[in-house]
């Protein structure tokens, strides 16, 4: 199914804040820079010629000697090559040390730290839920309560990451947070920052035999995450599973062999994504393994605007199979391709290398995915955070116009059996 060398990555943006920083959204690969050739002042192909290099070099040195006030030779040097990154598209990007480290926690659905995940609501960053078993679920810090400082540092909603990174660190190390529960004083919470790992799928019955997944980013954990909420539906209907409503709205991306695997549980045979570009790497296609979790009971996908590239990798395959409706609004539209390369000193460039495309052969670039049944997007107030419960879910008029989407093709089924 997949190729043995590459190891294909769909980057996400705006994961769960306490989790990982904000990352942009796109689909990357991760592999070793390779070596570039010498130059020796001569214009070869693909390297730089020796007189654009002395221009390059004259501007730097005006800079430094001229410029009002006073640069550091690495502070020129990152910004010169980010300027040259996001000249190209705004997928491309150069990542230092941290950022590239952030990307890797973030894809790999692990970190060190205390177990939250926030959201920024107006001026206040508010807890969706204490992870189980992380020491903020153990020290009683419940969803809704609202996150003043760290450390005795405010939080300010316009520099999260930094609350975000004082938050996490060594296994055993000590952090204090400052939390407010309704109008009660505020509490104050010694923690001891453990391994937390962090479930991508969570599940909620909707009865009658239907069950709700809803997968929030696309990490190294999902497919397992996924066949693990499957198994405890199942076990909750003996008799099996009569559909299924997959809830991507929000998310932003992840690892692509998550997408991949989340796909091919559904789907039979066929092909799941297929990519094209200048290099061998860079050109690959995806196929499904035969066998399908739910044995053909009809899936429900609910989307909007902020499903991205993953998300609209598993919309697009599910629904050029014939395998799933699609419900909501039309997806955020990502659909190029960049690879990872790591540099010197920890630091790395993320470039575009390639478009992927749907099984029918089209690209969701700029256009996204339109769902068959569209939704009305939800005023701001009615908007909430996705949570994967049943009394939320009960609670969510788009999970109602999904569950009836699949109640709709259930009868068609029974009707066409007759």
């Amino acid at each position: 199914m997949l190729p043995k060398v590459r190891t294909a990555l769909v980057l996400m943006a705006g994961v769960t804040l306490g989790v990982g920083i904000s990352l942009a959204h796109s689909v990357w690969a991760s592999r070793e820079n390779p070596v570039a050739p010498q130059s020796h002042g001569q214009t070869i192909d693909g390297v730089l010629p020796w007189q654009e290099a002395r221009r390059f070099a004259e501007v730097y040195e005006r800079i430094k000697a001229d410029y009002v006030d006073e640069q550091g030779d690495r502070k020129l040097v990152d910004n010169a090559i980010r300027g040259m990154m996001a000249s190209l598209d705004s997928h491309s990007a150069f990542l230092d040390a941290s950022e590239y480290d952030e990307m890797r926690i973030a894809t790999s659905g692990a970190y060190s730290g205390v177990g939250i995940e926030v959201a920024v609501d107006g001026a206040k960053v508010t807890v969706l839920s204490a992870i189980e078993g992380t020491p903020a679920a153990k020290a009683g810090i419940q969803s809704g309560d609202i996150v003043l400082a760290v450390d005795d540092v405010l939080v300010n909603t316009g520099r999260l990451d930094d609350a975000i990174g004082r938050m996490r660190g060594a296994d055993g190390t000590k952090v204090k947070l400052k939390v407010q529960r309704g109008s009660a004083a505020p509490i104050d919470y010694l923690l001891s920052r453990a391994s937390v790992q962090v479930r991508s799928v969570k599940q909620a019955e909707l009865g009658d035999g239907y069950g709700y997944v809803r997968i929030s980013q696309f990490s190294d954990t999902t497919e397992a995450d996924l066949q693990q909420a499957i198994a405890k539906l199942k076990q909750e209907n003996p008799r099996g599973l009569r559909g299924l409503v997959i809830d991507l709205r929000d998310n932003p991306g992840g690892v692509l062999e998550a997408a991949v695997g989340v796909s091919d549980a559904f789907l039979e045979s066929g092909v799941i994504v297929s990519a094209n570009g200048r290099t061998p790497d860079a050109r690959f296609e995806m196929d499904a393994e035969p066998g399908d979790v739910l044995n053909g009971a009809p899936i429900a996908v609910l989307v909007n605007s902020g499903s991205a590239s993953a998300s609209e990798i598993v919309a697009g395959a599910l629904r050029d199979h014939h395998r799933a409706v699609i419900v909501g609004q039309t997806t955020y539209g990502k659909g190029s391709v960049q690879t990872v390369m790591p540099l010197a000193d920890g630091h790395a460039i993320k470039l575009t290398t390639s478009r992927y495309y749907s099984p029918s052969g089209v690209s969701i670039q700029d256009r996204g995915i339109t769902p068959d049944i569209t939704l009305k997007k939800p005023d701001a107030n009615e908007k909430d955070a996705h949570r994967a419960d049943t009394e939320t879910v009960a609670h969510d008029a788009e999970v109602h116009a999904a569950f009836d989407a699949l109640k709709q093709e259930t009868l068609m089924r029974q009707s066409r059996a007759q």
